[in-house]
Order: structure tokens, then C-alpha cells, then sequence
């Protein structure tokens, strides 16, 4: 029992996460991956509960004809226009990008006669069509691609999730593990590069389990998009009390021995 507890808590705790320093990398890989699935699955629910829906109202709400092609929006019906919106997002056409439309959601994307753009609390980025592609604009050829890729695009992000965070985890563990090994060396605790890069990359397990909570948070309506923006910082400095605090966890490295041999002056 206290096996399985001291397992369980390693990613929680100082002491755990300096376990995983002389841990197989099979095992640190193992926990990871764990990790990344509680990310993809929190993502995967907000995508689920706050984006779908608002695309498929959209998508309903769209006129029987209209088309992008040629680097223009082909728009039959009246504009600016509210195709839909929620808490999290909401979609809408506005030809001239006036302005006019104004949600109450965290963020709007907007189809103009040229560009789209994505409004949100630092602003808005704006994408231009490409002048030599077609895409559908329309009920009638959107709904049913829709329907048929909606279950394959919720599959997809949960495999991109899960290696973007692999990736994001062994890079920060790639810059981190120099600055853990100087500390862990003037704290005289044993750590050589191998074991302060599997210690860098298992001190932002702790914080990516706060950034679950937070988007968890987020999608239930416990917290705004302001509040979430801080958890999503907080995440990166947890990793960094962690790294640090797990090195007072290292062993000791044992103190030299006196040579036997070795003749008195």
C-alpha cells in the first residue's frame, strides 16, 4: 500500500519528481504519457463542449450557395451577420470587416470578403485567402463533411496534443537540465546530464497537471479566459519550483575518503 502511494504521488511531489532523476526512461515515458493523455482527454472535452456545437449552428445557419475561390468570398446573404456563438467562440461574416458585430465570446472568428480574422483579448490576426483554392461556403456541402470528419477531427487533436507535448516537454528539458545540474552540483548532490534532464523533464509534470486543471476549469465555467491565462503562466513557473526543489531530494555525494597509504608530514 505504501508502494502504491508513493508511486502514485511522484509527479505531485518534490521528492517523487527527484525519484524519476535515477528512474529507467521507460518509467519517466510511461508517466508522461499518462500526462499527455489527461491533457489530450481535458482538451478533447473543451473542443467538445464549446466549439462543436457553435460550428454546427454555423454551419446550419450558412445560405444554400457561397464558395471561397479566387481569393474572395463569393456571399450570397445579407452581411455583417451572427452565424453563431457561445461562451468560448462565435463565427460570423462581415464582408468589409466593419466592426459591426460584437459577441460576448472569449473568441471570434470572422469571414470577410477577403480574409478571416480571429479576434480575441490581445486582438486579432488576420489570414487572407488563398487566390488558388476552393473551399465550400454553404449548408449544403458543409454539413456533410462536417458530419463525416467531426469524430476523426477530435481523434486527430488528441494525437497531435499528446506529441505536441512531448515535444514542448523534451526542448524546455533540453534547456532546463544545464541550470539543474550547476544547482544540484553546488547543493554536492549526485546528478550527472542524464539524470538533470530526466529531472527537467518530470519537474513540468507538476505543472501540466495545474494547466488540465485549469482548462477542466475553464470548460465547466468556473473560470474566465483572463483567469485561465494565468493559470497557463503559473504552469511554467511551477516547473521551474519544482526543478529546483526537487534537487534538495538528489542523494548526497558520499565524502572522499582519507588515502591509508598516504604519509603523514
Amino acid at each position: 500500500m505504501n508502494a502504491f502511494a508513493s508511486n502514485f504521488a511522484e509527479p505531485f511531489t518534490p521528492r517523487g519528481v527527484a525519484a524519476f532523476a535515477r528512474a529507467t526512461f521507460g518509467r519517466l515515458l510511461l508517466t508522461q504519457f499518462i500526462i499527455a493523455l489527461l491533457v489530450a482527454v481535458s482538451i478533447i472535452s473543451f473542443l467538445h463542449d464549446n466549439c462543436f456545437p457553435t460550428i454546427q449552428q454555423a454551419i446550419q445557419n450558412l445560405p444554400d450557395t457561397g464558395k471561397i475561390s479566387y481569393g474572395k468570398l463569393a456571399w450570397p446573404g445579407d452581411s455583417p451577420k451572427l452565424l453563431a456563438g457561445g461562451k468560448f467562440l462565435a463565427l460570423a461574416v462581415d464582408l468589409d470587416h466593419s466592426g459591426q458585430i460584437q459577441s460576448t465570446a472569449d473568441a471570434q472568428v470572422e469571414f470577410g470578403g477577403n480574409s478571416v480574422r480571429i479576434f480575441s483579448l490581445l486582438g486579432y490576426l488576420e489570414f487572407f485567402y488563398p487566390p488558388d483554392r476552393y473551399a465550400p461556403f454553404n449548408r449544403a456541402e458543409l454539413e456533410p463533411i462536417w458530419g463525416a470528419w467531426r469524430a476523426e477531427i477530435l481523434f486527430l487533436a488528441a494525437i497531435a496534443t499528446v506529441v505536441a507535448f512531448f515535444l514542448v516537454w523534451w526542448i524546455l528539458a533540453t534547456l532546463y537540465f544545464v541550470p539543474a545540474w550547476i544547482f544540484a552540483f553546488y547543493l554536492n548532490r549526485e546528478a550527472d546530464f542524464r539524470a538533470s534532464w530526466k529531472l527537467s523533464t518530470a519537474a513540468l509534470l507538476p505543472g501540466t497537471l495545474l494547466l488540465v486543471a485549469g482548462i477542466l476549469l475553464y470548460d465547466f465555467d468556473f473560470l474566465t479566459l483572463v483567469s485561465f491565462g494565468f493559470i497557463f503562466g503559473a504552469h511554467f513557473i511551477l516547473g521551474w519550483i519544482y526543478l529546483f526543489a526537487a534537487s534538495f531530494f538528489l542523494p548526497r555525494i558520499p565524502p572522499l575518503r582519507k588515502n591509508p597509504f598516504r604519509t603523514k608530514r
